[in-house]
């Protein structure tokens, strides 16, 4: 079919929030009453987008269930390998879920507006830019040359500890997430990941410490981007339509967040200080140590990738120009593979297809969450804004509140301060969360739980919101 008819048989959708007609003075349930009963698909998609949040909670029972149903497949049937475990490993796979019930809404948009409608909204009204980003981003930025770069900076920092575990801890945890204001957030997560990993989570650390770290790590990301207009995607959301620049977010915001990373890093690190202090006498660093040391990479290798890097960043809002750099980047990775180590695919992608199921989800919850961030006064907004953001990517909050007619200055401050304070409580949360998890997850054997993770991000999150509304 061409793209003259199909473009014939839609409609205009999502249908514009404007629309609706709301009764004057009406409250927020009463609203929501109104446009589930004007338009019933919002319902629906609703519901298919709760039932994807939920999912997300369930990832590791569809991971047991896999590992059973392959252990009794191998019994019968051991040469071959079982497609009903391999359907339900890939939906246990956290990344997977929102693509997985993306399918579910297409039908639904289908049922309701037409295949044509459904078609137009995905390929016309979403935009995978930031999920295209993240993909390259995180494939770059794991690579050996700026990886190494960045290990090597960071331990002019962890020499002033003696390079023990916990002085790699928190010079990871404190200067990385303000990085991401630079280089951007997927970019730092990803720098941030691995050299925990590395440096941190191999030492085995208790499952209460690394679920803190994790925590930690997702909410001083979140926070850590907003020094600049550009690296934060909910700050990018708001900057142009409120005309905020750098300047404006140096003032408002950064100094804060730092304050607010540097505090929350420093509780955790006194509350977990003896198991840290006793991570350092594990013998495993210097067998590390040796494996990690190979032939170096030379200045001119590392030179050139970091130029790459940085016209990434540079083109991120333009995906024909980073996707062209990011070809340019692996043919001379591939001129230079006796300087590179493997480079990483599999995560990227999976982080990506997250990204992009997020949005398209995203994109229909318009019409709930518009008129609860307008009926909100600016403390509730703030609260608001940092609850919502556990279901919901943070960015979509933001943009939504940009949509809202007559906010004031204070208004404008709470929910940009609210969205990113509660950036790290899901890993739906913040864009660059997913590429966290994926990185991190195999320290966590039964899976990353959502629980977990939510309980290791709320003290610094309080200590964000607390930074962000006093300081």
């Amino acid at each position: 079919m061409s793209e003259v008819a199909l473009t014939s048989m839609t409609e205009v959708f999502p249908r514009a929030l404007a629309s609706y007609a709301d009764a004057p003075g009406a409250g927020v349930w009463d609203v929501l009453v109104g446009r589930a009963q004007e338009n019933p698909f919002n319902l629906v998609a609703t519901i298919i987008f709760v039932m994807a949040i939920v999912h997300t909670f369930l990832t590791a029972k569809f991971r047991h269930w896999a590992h059973e149903v392959e252990a009794a497949h191998k019994e019968v049937h051991p040469e071959t390998v079982s497609f009903k475990g391999q359907m339900l490993h890939f939906f246990g796979e956290v990344e997977a879920v929102f693509g997985i019930w993306a399918v579910a809404l297409m039908a639904a948009i289908t049922g309701f507006h037409g295949w044509g409608t459904a078609v137009d909204y995905v390929g016309h009204h979403v935009n995978f830019t930031e999920a295209m980003f993240v993909v390259v981003i995180m494939a770059v930025a794991s690579t050996r040359p700026v990886l190494r770069l960045a290990e090597q900076c960071l331990r002019v920092v962890a020499s002033a500890g003696g390079e023990s575990p916990g002085a790699w801890w928190l010079a990871i945890l404190i200067i990385a997430p303000v990085l991401g204001s630079f280089i951007t957030e997927p970019a730092a997560m990803t720098i941030a990941a691995l050299l925990l990993a590395r440096q941190f989570y191999e030492h085995k650390p208790s499952a209460k410490l690394r679920y803190a770290t994790l925590g930690l790590l997702f909410v001083n990301v979140s926070v850590g981007g907003t020094f600049t207009h550009f690296a934060a995607p909910p700050v990018l959301m708001v900057a142009a339509p409120w005309k905020w620049d750098t300047a404006y977010m140096m003032t408002h915001f950064g100094w804060k967040a730092v304050a607010g990373i540097v505090v929350a890093t420093l509780i955790y690190y006194a509350i977990f200080r003896k198991e840290i202090a006793a991570l350092s006498g594990n013998k495993a660093e210097a067998k590390l140590a040796a494996k990690r040391e190979s032939r170096p990479v030379p200045v001119w290798v590392t030179a050139v990738q970091m130029g790459f890097l940085a016209a990434i960043v540079g083109f991120a809002h333009y995906p024909a120009l980073f996707i062209a750099a990011f070809l340019f980047f692996l043919a001379f990775s591939q001129a230079t593979a006796h300087h590179q180590g493997r480079l990483e695919l599999r995560a990227p992608l999976l982080v990506g297809f997250f990204l992009a199921g997020l949005v398209v989800h995203g994109g229909v919850q318009g019409w709930w969450i518009e008129p609860v961030l307008k009926s909100l006064g600016e403390l509730p907004l703030f609260l608001g804004a940092t609850a919502l953001t556990a279901v919901n990517d943070n960015a979509a909050i933001t943009y939504l509140a940009t949509l809202v007619p007559g906010f004031t200055d204070s208004l404008k401050y709470a929910v940009v301060a609210g969205a990113v304070t509660g950036g790290g409580l899901t890993v739906i949360a913040n864009a660059p969360n997913p590429a966290g998890q994926s990185i991190l997850q195999r320290y966590f054997p039964d899976g990353i739980s959502p629980l977990g993770l939510l309980a290791g991000a709320l003290i610094p999150t309080v200590v964000m919101a607390a930074c962000f509304l006093v300081l």
